[in-house]
């Protein structure tokens, strides 16, 4: 229209260039939240929690002020990751997060629960709601690299969280497994359709190093992360291999003091990006 001011808030025609209304959440007046990075996959046990985790502690270790955000309602691991297991606490602010051993905040649903066993037992909308919640209503403070641990699939809580919280990138995580690689295309589809740009890919189990020669060895096969990095234009592509030392340390909540340089180039990208 020639009388269009291009201001699509006021106005109140139905034209096919009026944008449509955004969705995002703005986090609490308390926080101050540079970059956030979702990490996801179409499949559960792949290591997300593992990476999630693993990309805070290296952030961290590079000077940056990281945080962890575990929308991963139903089958929440990092606060076992990272050693913590007292409940969360709220006042008139707002609910302040735990604090892993290095000064890393985290949000998760086990640190609401009485009981960290307890099972949570709710339908799809509250579930989003929740993770919603963890981004308004946490006080996260200052924080340069916000890392969320998604659960796996493409169902209510992905959504949620493309749609309502700002989402910068995505990291997505698979295994050698043919299978899993085509699961995983299926996520990076759908943050494809979500316009959100998809910038590192992790292989999680990706080898294993003999502890007699030194050499790796692809027990499960070459993985095809090559074919889906240049497909879907992902700037890093990394490996972590089976360590038995690596998983002793999650279970142990010593997460913080892992040795390895798997994810620093995933990291050098994460910083060149601001």
């Amino acid at each position: 229209m020639e009388e269009c001011t291009h201001d699509c808030s006021s106005c109140s025609q139905n034209c096919s260039e009026k944008k449509p209304e955004s969705l995002i959440e703005a986090p609490h007046a308390l926080s101050k939240i540079g970059k956030v990075i979702a990490v996801i996959s179409g499949k559960g046990g792949v290591g997300k929690s593992l990476v999630t985790a693993l990309m805070a502690v290296t952030m961290r270790r590079k000077g940056y002020a990281s945080a962890v955000l575990d929308a991963d309602i139903t089958g929440p691991s990092i606060p076992q990751a990272f050693g913590l297991h007292q409940q969360v606490y709220g006042d008139d602010n707002g609910i302040y997060p735990a604090f892993s051993k290095t000064g890393i905040p985290v949000m998760s649903v086990n640190l609401l629960l009485e009981k960290e066993t307890d099972p949570v037992v709710w339908r799809g909308p509250i579930i989003a709601g929740t993770v919603k919640q963890f981004w308004t209503d946490v006080i996260w403070g200052e924080v340069d690299y916000m890392f969320v641990d998604m659960p796996p699939g493409t169902g209510d809580v992905p959504l949620t969280v493309f749609q309502s919280i700002p989402v910068d990138g995505i990291i997505l995580v698979t295994t050698p497994q043919e299978l899993v690689g085509m699961i995983v295309e299926k996520a990076a589809k759908m943050a494809e359709m979500m316009n959100v740009p998809l910038l590192g890919l992790v292989t999680n189990n990706a080898y294993f190093v003999c502890p007699n020669c030194g050499k790796k060895h692809y027990i499960f096969g070459k993985s095809n992360a090559e074919e889906l990095c240049k497909e879907h234009n992902i700037k890093a592509n990394c490996e972590i291999p089976t360590e038995p030392k690596l998983a002793a340390a999650c279970d142990a909540g010593m997460i913080e003091l892992f040795e390895g340089s798997w994810l620093d180039k995933m990291a050098d990208m994460l910083a060149e990006q601001k």
